[in-house]
Parts: structure tokens; C-alpha cells; sequence
């Protein structure tokens, strides 16, 4: 593991140009199971997060070539395994993804513990009960172990809450199911859309992506397909509130207009100037000021993987800023190390922070808990005075391609340790 040692105080300046949606990577990557036939991705972000999903797709069984690049070609004639490595499993909260298409070719799927940000408080409940209504029944023992009678059937099934993963894993297994699967307070995220337009390339017929009711009429054989991902907007974000923390001049280039909106609306509420043209996202230096009540929720509300940067961006804000995420209790703990930065922070509970500023941060040295937080912490050491250390750096990379390099081209004085 190492760190990054950031001296803070300037502004940055430059261009970022960023990869595909990571959330739309990892499910896609997991739909290249369901077929026999060549899969080929491109504009596939150079994260951490893929690198270990392309690992888990060999350990099962995969050909996988262009690991590490943008152009990712997957081919698996047979899952080998109903068991992928659980250590890889351990570090990816998506390795849940990969259930369905075992259970599609193989009839059964043992899955260990899935790891990444707050495992201890994410279950996998819904996928399970999801993949249940289409014939998979539960085996007891340790971990998740699933089997099959023979293929899965189509279900009609209402989702407790608008879960991202746990809609993706239904339609994963829906499209090698027989018959019709109807999912009802299915998520609506942009990386949704996107899996849905993946499996109709691949064979599946889908109505109603982009909506809370889905419906997904399987395939006997689903083909090869090939997609190019969309630009990641929550990468792009953040890039942003770093140049508006720092009071720097940044252009993002990727992201698609209707993506980006959520981001320039709460950066507007918060007295940043922002513009977009032909897929460039500019921030321009400003004097921010407090956002008032800023609430995340579904698509297309505030994203909860925006909230901790959003928060730095708050200590430097004239007047107050409420931040309420309703959905992950520990993201906003991490953010109490500001504290001792100097900033004035009152958490209210686990869900809730009230930020006033501007105040003057220090630097100093920050624990990277979990990977938005961790890019939240950058952000704040960065206009910090002096130097910070922040790491394990790894954690930031799992979801920031060449993190480093991006940051030295705007101008940040940054070095690993």
C-alpha cells in the first residue's frame, strides 16, 4: 500500500478527460458470461474495481484479453467454477453481479462474503430474493450457495427499494431466463440504462429502461455483442468540485450532457459557475457559498457517490450547508478527519452533517475509509495549507484511473510514497 504526499494552497487549472461509467463496467463485464460468443468493451475505465471483476471472469472460466487497457474482449465457452476466488470476491461489492450468469450456465453459484465500501452494512438480500423468484432456491452453509432445477424461469417481482446492483442482477438473470421477468421499483440510473441496452444487443428484448418498471423477455442463446461505455459522471464530478474547491479553472471532457446536470445543479445552488459544451463540463473560479439543505436520492436526484465530495466543497463555502445521505451511514464518519483540518463540521447522525465555512484547512494525515471519501479527502488536501499524506492510495484508484498523473497535469504538487 502507499500514499500520496499532497502539498496544498494552489489552484488547479488543466483538463481531465475521463474513462467509462465504473458502474456500468462491472455489470457489463459480468453479462459477457451469459454467452459463448465474444463480448467487446470499449472506453472500459483503467480502474482497480475492473481489473479485479476481469480477474474473477478468468478465475471462472473466461478468456479475457486487454486487462488494463480501454478495450476489454471477453470470450468464455464454459464457467469452469460455480465458486469464483474469494479473495478477489472480497474486494469488489459487484462480484454479487456474477450470480446470475452462473446460475444461468452452470444451474448453481457459491459466492463468499462480497467486500468492498461498507460491507458490513450492504446486504445482498434483495439480490437473493430477486434471483429466488426465478427458480434458484438457497443451500445452506457458509457464504451465498444457489442452485437450479434447470433454467431459469421469467418472474414478476417488486424490488423493496430502487437498488442499483440488486435491478442489475435481476436482469442479468432475466435475460437467460425463460419467458417474461417484470421488475417493478427497478433503478433507473444511467449505468442501467446501459446494461439493458448491452443485453439487447445481445439478444434479450427489454421495454422500459429508464423507467421503475422493466421488462425483459430472456433468450435460449444469447450472442456476442460488442459496446462502447458512456462517460463516467460521478469520475466527472468530482473532478469538478476539486477545481471548484481549489478555486482553479478545470475542463472535464466524457461525461454526457443529461448526466452531468445533477452535478451543475448543485454546484449552481452552491454559487459555482459551470457550463458545458459538446461533452466538455467547465468550471470556472468562483466564490462558492452554503448550499442550504443538500439531500441525495435516486436518479435523477444527488448522487449519495457525490455527498463527501460535495461536503469538502462546503468547508469552503460562505455560510452553512446541510448534507443529508440517507443511505450509507459510515460515508459521512470518514469525513470527520476534516475536523481536524480545522474545518467546522457537526455531525447530527450517521446521515446527517452540517458544514459552515469558508474556514482555512491544515494539513495533515488522512485515512482513505472508503473510495469517494478517499477522493474527498484528496480534494481537501489539496486546498489545504501544507502538506498532507493520504493513503492507502489504492483505495482512490479502485474508481480514478491514473489518479496521480491527472492530478500532477492540473498542476497539483503530488508525489506517491
Amino acid at each position: 500500500m502507499s500514499n500520496l504526499l499532497i502539498e496544498g494552497g494552489r489552484p488547479l487549472s488543466g483538463r481531465v478527460v475521463v474513462g467509462g461509467n465504473k458502474n456500468a463496467a462491472l455489470p457489463l463485464l459480468a453479462a459477457c458470461l451469459l454467452t459463448s460468443e465474444e463480448c467487446v468493451l470499449t472506453n472500459v475505465p483503467r480502474i482497480g474495481d475492473v481489473t479485479v471483476m476481469a480477474e474473477l471472469l478468468a478465475d471462472l472460466g473466461a478468456e479475457v484479453d486487454g486487462i488494463g487497457t480501454s478495450t476489454v474482449r471477453v470470450r468464455c465457452h464454459e464457467i469452469v467454477r460455480d465458486e469464483p476466488d474469494a479473495a478477489l470476491v472480497g474486494r469488489l461489492r459487484g462480484s454479487v453481479l456474477l450470480l446470475g450468469p452462473m446460475l444461468a450456465r452452470r444451474g448453481r453459484a457459491r459466492l463468499a462474503a462480497p467486500g468492498g465500501d461498507f460491507p458490513a452494512r450492504r446486504t445482498i438480500a434483495m439480490h437473493l430474493r430477486a434471483l429466488e423468484a426465478m427458480g434458484a432456491r438457497q443451500v445452506p452453509g457458509e457464504g451465498h450457495h444457489l442452485e437450479t432445477d434447470g433454467r431459469l424461469r421469467g418472474a414478476s417481482m417488486y424490488l423493496e427499494e430502487a437498488s442499483v446492483t440488486g435491478t442489475e442482477t435481476a436482469l442479468l438473470a432475466a435475460a437467460a431466463a425463460e419467458g417474461v421477468t417484470e421488475i417493478r421499483h427497478a433503478a433507473c440510473e444511467p449505468h442501467v440504462m446501459e446494461l439493458c441496452t448491452f443485453l439487447a444487443k445481445m439478444g434479450a428484448r427489454v421495454e422500459g429502461a429508464g423507467s421503475h418498471t422493466i421488462r425483459i423477455e430472456g433468450a435460449a442463446r444469447l450472442r456476442g455483442a460488442s459496446h462502447e461505455l458512456s462517460g463516467d459522471y460521478i469520475e466527472a464530478g468530482s473532478w469538478a468540485v476539486v477545481g471548484a474547491v481549489t478555486g482553479g479553472a478545470i475542463e472535464v471532457e466524457g461525461a454526457g450532457t443529461t448526466e452531468m446536470e445533477v452535478v451543475a445543479s448543485v454546484l449552481a445552488r452552491m454559487g459555482v459557475r459551470t457550463t458545458m459544451c459538446d461533452r466538455v463540463f467547465r468550471v470556472e473560479p468562483s466564490s462558492p457559498k452554503g448550499g442550504g439543505r443538500i439531500t441525495t436520492g435516486l436518479w435523477p436526484g444527488v448522487p449519495s457517490d457525490l455527498i463527501s465530495l460535495i461536503t469538502v466543497l462546503a468547508t469552503q463555502a460562505r455560510g452553512e450547508t446541510l448534507l443529508h445521505d440517507w443511505m450509507y451511514e459510515l460515508r459521512l464518519f470518514a469525513l470527520e478527519q476534516l475536523s481536524g483540518m480545522g474545518a467546522d463540521l457537526f455531525l447530527c447522525d450517521p446521515h446527517r452533517i452540517i458544514v459552515t465555512g469558508p474556514r482555512r484547512l491544515r494539513g495533515r494525515t488522512l485515512d482513505t475509509r472508503d473510495l469517494r471519501s478517499g477522493m474527498a479527502l484528496a480534494a481537501a488536501a489539496l486546498c489545504a495549507e501544507g502538506q498532507s499524506r493520504l493513503g492507502p492510495v489504492e483505495t482512490v484508484e479502485r474508481g480514478y484511473a491514473d489518479l496521480l498523473g491527472n492530478l500532477k497535469a492540473l498542476g497539483a504538487q503530488v508525489e506517491r510514497a
